[in-house]
């Protein structure tokens, strides 16, 4: 009998804010430790906390780019444990009247299509600091840098039934809070992790007993430590075992999962509202802007790549996956070029710049330009190809490139002739194939009057003059 596998995920986002959820602090990545703090964010007596007004704002765009109902009145509450990065003995956050909930995504899943995930709850929080177990021999340093950074935590239903799906979950959330403009989300940095709560049952069952795992830094990861966790809780059970609800750490060298705590439930942290903050109230006017102020989300955008320019549905999936590319890509069209042939080059030749790069190293007027010469026939596409190569290091037009390289399209019909019956003579089993009926190597044969010309040959004028040829 076959196991089935649930899995809702916890999403911690950093909104894209220059400074502290609760204080002026900066939000500076990578700064010498214990630097960027404050009274507010040390948590030391008679500091009072401020709401980032600028944090709510990215909360709301993100809220409402996952399909969420906002609350227009939520509630800032203190969640009280003891670690020695949580300089208060409690961090702030909110629990039961979170900014907003009730929200959907529609993701792709490997085995079942397209699905819809619920988003259970979004609602705003501070960051603890960072305990730090490599910088002293036999110590634990803390940074408190973090502390007090803002946090988006947005909470899944259990929706998900395999590893796949819950990458493809991450990447849809990601991509939607990209578009929006709540924040880069690079785990790199740490403005974007992921705890995943997991539990097996027989089909039918009632939800089995769900354990979360934690410290995973990539989306492959995060499928990883799932199929570890899943095949540990199902080998658990194959023996007559318990699950028990723990927390487990993910160890990505040796793809395995290690209990780290035992889990702790809502009650542990005793949740009580915030007397240093006053409910956030927001007019329902301002949500309302905040609507419409969201740009075209990835969905839509996909749709009229493929309704109104007429593009395939993989191009079109591959354009929007990040909100750079797809700019970039409507500049060239913008510029002129027509979108098949402008997605043609954007996934073909710009994308190996942006891939080692991280952006495109030719402007897209000077891209529409030498997609221009080809049309008009000044330039082969091969050889348009080796002028995009020089285009990113050089001032120069591609015109102006294409003379200086020699890469002008030769049109003159005695250079043709010449190249043709030299093709010809080298490669006379061809020549006689096509003379007793194989057609198809004209291809062949126009192929290799463009090696021998070294890209240069006019592909149209060599046609009429090969036929010419072989006809005798």
């Amino acid at each position: 009998m076959t196991w089935e596998t649930v899995i809702g995920l916890e999403i911690h986002v950093q909104p894209a804010t220059r400074s502290k959820m609760f204080c002026g602090c900066a939000t500076t990545y990578g700064e010498a430790p214990n630097t960027n703090v404050c009274p507010v964010c040390l948590g030391l007596p008679g500091a009072l906390p401020t709401v980032n007004a600028e944090a709510v704002r990215l909360g709301t765009l993100g809220a409402l780019a996952l399909g969420c109902q906002i609350r227009e009145r939520s509630v800032f509450a203190r969640k009280n444990y003891f670690y020695p990065d949580l300089p208060k003995g409690y961090q702030i956050s909110q629990f039961d009247k979170p900014l907003a909930e009730h929200g959907t995504v529609v993701i792709e899943s490997p085995e079942r299509g397209p699905i819809e995930i619920s988003i259970t709850r979004l609602h705003l929080e501070e960051d603890a600091g960072k305990s730090l177990h490599d910088r002293l021999p036999g110590l634990t340093a803390v940074d408190l840098n973090r502390a007090g950074t803002p946090l988006a935590e947005i909470v899944s239903g259990p929706d998900m039934r395999s590893p796949g799906e819950a990458r493809a979950y991450l990447t849809t959330v990601r991509q939607l809070l990209i578009y929006a403009g709540v924040s880069e989300c690079s785990m790199e940095k740490g403005s974007l992790r992921v705890d995943a709560n997991l539990s097996v049952r027989r089909p039918g069952d009632p939800l089995g007993t769900k354990t979360e795992v934690k410290n995973m830094n990539s989306f492959a990861n995060v499928e990883r430590a799932l199929e570890a966790e899943r095949t540990r809780q199902i080998a658990m059970l194959e023996r007559g075992e318990r699950v028990t609800q723990v927390t487990l750490t993910f160890n990505a060298a040796t793809g395995e999962v290690k209990p780290l705590r035992s889990k702790e439930d809502s009650h542990d942290y005793r949740y009580f509202p915030d007397p240093d903050l006053p409910p956030l109230v927001l007019d329902a006017a301002w949500i309302a802007a905040q609507r419409a102020a969201l740009p075209e989300l990835p969905a839509a955008r996909r749709a009229r790549y493929q309704d109104v320019l007429g593009l395939p549905e993989y191009d079109a999936r591959t354009l929007i996956q990040e909100p750079a590319v797809a700019a970039y890509f409507e500049a060239v069209v913008t510029a002129g070029v027509e979108p098949k042939t402008a997605s043609n080059w954007v996934l073909g030749e710009a994308m190996g710049g942006w891939n080692e790069q991280g952006h495109f190293a030719v402007a897209p007027e000077r891209l529409a330009a030498l997609v221009g010469i080809v049309t008009d026939g000044t330039v082969s596409l091969q050889a348009a190809k080796r002028i995009f190569g020089e285009l990113a290091s050089s001032d120069e037009s591609p015109r102006a490139l294409a003379d200086r390289l020699g890469l002008v399209q030769v049109r003159d019909s005695g250079a043709l002739e010449g190249w043709v019956a030299e093709v010809l003579a080298a490669h006379p089993d061809e020549v006689a194939r096509y003379k007793g009926g194989d057609t198809k190597l004209t291809g062949f044969f126009v192929g290799q009057v463009m090696k021998r010309s070294q890209g240069k040959a006019d592909p149209k004028g060599i046609q009429p003059i090969l036929a010419a040829k072989l006809a005798e």
